[in-house]
């Protein structure tokens, strides 16, 4: 019999539900950049001269590569082209700092007349490629150090290109393939480790050091009473002692320096060096001029030759990793200030203290948040209809037609519009996981995972920062924003999945 009379057609192979999907929200977001252009003087949708006419051209463009990728290009070309488009979008990573423009701050744009291309959209399609074939290739062991460095190798190199290139928000998204890479096998710990870096980091400027090394210390506790069986008990009972104590030493130390320099002003003291001889002024000098994390980390540093003795006689090595991710946290604490203060730059340092509620700013980096949370609030549960929205028609929102097209949909479509929204996004991830789970293929269920979590971060990340949960960093909402690298980026991303997994189905 004819392998070919098996074929299935178009319908039977073709995920037509996530092409749905993608239709409807590129639908949406059109119309929506329509109305966060429009103006009482706006010409029609397809006005060549506006932005929902030039995000039509995309649209329409975008189409034509869905089609030819869908259609056309032979699926498992995409493997076989994996490293080389890795290294050439790499190129253009590194080229995008010496011969791009600058806009907003970041040199991540090359300009090509009346063309703006950022590489770090296409960078994600070129790194999720690769990557799926590096995990899926046989042989492979995660837990294997060289293979575990070039996985690293493969992440990290365009995420800290782009992070050089001042392009924060694309850059974060990279932090969602760790998602894929726990899927496939990496420990848990490894997304606990990152939860706690951001947590001493957030914490530490926030609160103070003393606080972040005891979360530190409390978060070694804890995660070795529970791994260790026999000594539960030990950890729970000393370990939780010694945290509740520290707790209340900063508030019991400040009550005794309170009192001695009462009992200084009572004896006319002064906390200047006393001269020889004077040990008892001297006495009440110094007390003062003690600090609590003095007697945190004098006793924290103390433990630690002994728990290091006890892992290597034991043999614990969960114990001695632990030991190692806490002086790595404490590195982390002590290069906190030195990292926001001289690495980050001045407009992100801004929008993290505004968004850490470390300094008001309502007229300058609080604005585009405080105008996007009054855009939709003011929406209510239904809205104020389509090209109905004040803060949209008068402009009260900068960027609302990129980075802030979720105020527009808040703000004319309302609470239930934006359900609706976030709704489908979610159908759409849910979608390409459970295709992803279904295909026999591990390259192309590694692939429809890092689909998943590009779509996942960019999403987390622009909403977040609408309604105040992220700092302000310039990402697009996939699908919604105008602009056709993004649309482009994403329409490849998607349909290069939907290619592969036809590949898969057409044949029973």
């Amino acid at each position: 019999m004819d392998v070919f009379s098996h074929e299935r057609g178009l319908r039977q192979s073709v995920d037509w539900k996530i092409v749905g999907c993608y239709l409807l929200l590129v639908f949406i977001g059109w119309i929506n950049i329509y109305a966060s252009t429009h103006t009482p003087d706006s010409a029609s949708i397809l006005d060549w001269g506006s932005r929902s006419g030039k995000q039509f051209i995309w649209i329409l463009t975008a189409m034509g590569l869905a089609a030819l990728i869908l259609f056309v290009i032979p699926p498992r070309l995409w493997e076989a082209v994996s490293l080389p488009l890795w290294i050439g979008v790499m190129l253009l990573l590194v080229a995008v700092i010496f011969l791009g423009i600058e806009v907003k701050g970041s040199r991540s744009w090359f300009e090509f007349g009346p063309v703006r291309f950022q590489p770090a959209e296409v960078s994600k399609i070129s790194t999720s490629i690769l990557l799926a074939g590096l995990l899926s290739k046989q042989g492979f062991k995660m837990t294997r150090l060289r293979d575990f460095l070039l996985m690293a190798v493969v992440i990290a190199l365009p995420m800290l290109t782009i992070l050089a290139e001042s392009e924060t928000g694309s850059a974060l998204v990279y932090l969602g393939f760790i998602l894929v890479l726990y899927r496939e096998g990496l420990s848990g710990w490894w997304i606990a480790l990152l939860g706690l870096v951001v947590i001493l980091f957030i914490s530490t400027l926030t609160l103070s050091p003393y606080w972040s090394i005891l979360f530190l210390a409390a978060a070694l506790i804890a995660v070795n009473a529970m791994y260790s069986k026999k000594d539960f008990k030990l950890w729970l009972y000393i370990g939780g002692g010694f945290v509740l104590l520290m707790a209340f030493v900063p508030a019991i130390w400040n009550l005794i320096t309170s009192a001695v320099e009462l009992e200084a002003k009572r004896r006319l003291l002064t906390f200047n060096v006393p001269a020889p001889g004077q040990s008892t002024r001297y006495f009440w000098a110094f007390i003062p001029k003690v600090k609590p994390i003095w007697f945190l980390l004098g006793s924290t540093l103390l433990a630690l030759p002994y728990l290091g003795f006890r892992s290597f006689r034991t043999r614990d090595n969960f114990l001695g990793i632990s030991l190692g991710a806490f002086l790595i946290g404490l590195a982390l604490v002590f290069s906190t200030d030195f990292i926001f203060d001289n690495v980050l730059q001045e407009h992100q340092r801004r929008r993290i203290e505004v968004l850490l509620g470390m300094k008001e700013d309502p007229s300058g980096v609080g604005y585009n948040v405080a105008q996007s949370k009054i855009a939709i609030g003011s929406g209510g549960m239904f809205g104020k209809g389509f090209l109905g929205g004040t803060q949209t028609t008068y402009g009260f929102v900068p960027e609302q037609s990129t980075d802030f097209i979720f105020c527009t949909v808040g703000e004319e479509w309302g609470f239930l519009g934006s359900l609706l929204v976030i709704g489908l996004y979610a159908f759409l991830i849910f979608r390409i996981l459970s295709d992803a789970e279904r295909s026999r293929e591990h390259f192309t269920r590694i692939y429809g995972y890092c689909v998943a979590s590009c779509i996942f971060m960019h999403l987390f990340i622009n909403i977040g920062m609408t309604v105040g949960l992220m700092p302000v960093i310039g990402i697009p909402l996939p699908l919604l924003s105008y602009g056709g690298s993004s649309l482009w980026a994403f329409t490849i991303l998607i349909f290069i999945f939907l290619a592969l997994y036809r590949q898969e189905k057409k044949y029973f």
